[in-house]
């Protein structure tokens, strides 16, 4: 009695160390299979991993195809995997559709003779099943697959030790697969709004070109008629250079909001002097203020030049857009201005209007894009929220600030500040 004590003291030894053997070469494997991302590689390592590690001649994954309601191979070992493929696996009647079934695994000791056993996968694949281990894949509760493995090499039965082995794998393996899924589906969309972000961009390209010709000549037109006009006339001529003027703004706002998002923003710095960029800025807006009997007032802190380096274009686009906001927030008549200062290692300027002011609600976000003041407001003034986000972006590119202080009914004062040797 001793000796068969002993004996089986020894199986149930050996057994306990070619369990956490197989479960120590598992873990390695895991490791594997959490750090691969795409889905086709991902399956073919799952089942390579089944078969090295219950030591049988073929093991293969079957998903549960959603529209379809049917189980399908999607990887195998031993055996080609695209000849299974095809074939589908009703989920009534077939060992693999028990298993997602019952959410249960299943041990076939003599597969030729149960009835579940699919005969047409022998037929395909060319491998006789004698015995099979089936278990299921799950995430979140829900089964997603069967992971499957047969005969084990050198003549063995199949044992639940096997199915302890698969049934480890399975739930990592599920997840695994389950994150493939989610980042492919991503890449799929990513991809479409990058195509998406194409289009858009080369539409607004295209509309920009196509607009500023006739535009431009509506400017010159209306222009010059407002020169000639007088009374009622001239009113009329008011509206319709107001209406072009915003045409134009708008499409800039599309361009430059197009340049920034593509990554064509990056800036040609070149010195400059800050009262000739202010005025620069003016002549563009001005007939846009005279429209409205505004007067824009220009003043500086500073009494000799300002001179630093930036981008012209970008910051002449920064100083119109506050401009023209300040522009169309102040009533007829109004007073619009912008004053300039430097001090030992930035220079500034701060455009200042008298008009309706800004919310203490609104102040936190009209730096964000396409945000838009109270509806009432926002249908009265128009405008796609776009000017502000635009003007904040370009003056970050060159490493400086802006910053807002208004008061409702009283106005506001917008501040860029910006390096005057900034860092390359």
């Amino acid at each position: 009695m001793s000796n068969l004590t002993e004996s089986m003291n020894k199986e149930q030894i050996a057994s306990m160390q070619n369990r956490m053997s197989n479960l120590e070469r598992l873990l390695r494997l895991m490791q594997v299979i959490n750090s691969t991302l795409e889905t086709d590689p991902l399956l073919d390592i799952i089942v390579q991993v089944a078969t090295e590690l219950t030591n049988t001649e073929s093991a293969s994954i079957l998903l549960v195809d959603e529209e379809s309601g049917e189980l399908r191979f999607v990887a195998a070992t031993g055996q080609s995997s695209a000849d299974l493929k095809p074939i589908p696996v009703p989920i009534e009647g077939s060992v693999a559709g028990t298993v997602v079934t019952g959410n249960k695994p299943l041990l076939i000791r003599d597969a030729p003779s149960d009835p579940r056993w699919y005969q047409d996968v022998d037929r395909v694949s060319g491998i006789v099943t004698h015995s099979l281990a089936a278990v299921p894949m799950q995430v979140r509760g829900k089964v997603i697959g069967v992971v499957e493995a047969l005969n084990k090499r050198g003549g063995g039965e199949m044992t639940w030790d096997d199915v302890d082995i698969l049934s480890t794998l399975a739930t990592q393996a599920a997840v695994a697969i389950q994150n493939a899924h989610w980042i492919a589906a991503l890449q799929v969309a990513y991809n479409k709004l990058n195509e998406l972000d194409r289009l858009k961009s080369e539409f607004i390209a295209v509309a920009a070109h196509e607009l500023r010709t006739p535009l431009s000549l509506i400017l010159g037109y209306a222009t010059f008629l407002r020169e000639e006009a007088s009374g009622t006339a001239k009113e009329q001529v008011d509206i319709v250079l107001q209406s072009a003027i915003r045409l134009r703004l708008l499409i800039e706002d599309m361009v430059s909001l197009r340049q920034v998002d593509a990554g064509e923003a990056a800036l040609k710095l070149e010195t400059v002097e800050l009262h000739d960029l202010v005025d620069s800025a003016v002549r563009e807006i001005q007939s846009m203020a005279e429209a409205k009997g505004q007067e824009i007032v220009l003043s500086s802190r500073h009494s000799g030049p300002i001179v630093t380096q930036v981008d012209r274009a970008k910051m002449i686009i920064v100083l119109v857009k506050l401009l023209s906001n300040a522009i169309k927030y102040t009533s007829r008549g109004g007073r619009i201005g912008v004053q300039t200062g430097r001090d030992a290692d930035n220079a500034w300027f701060t455009v200042w209007d008298t008009g309706i002011g800004i919310s203490a609600t609104d102040l936190s976000r009209i730096f964000d894009r396409f945000y838009q003041v109270e509806p009432s407001l926002a249908r009265r003034y128009e405008g796609l929220g776009l000017g502000l986000a635009i003007a904040k972006e370009m003056v970050e590119l060159h490493r400086g600030h802006i910053r807002v202080q208004s008061q409702e009914g009283k106005g506001s004062a917008f501040t860029v500040t910006l390096p005057i040797h900034p860092p390359s």
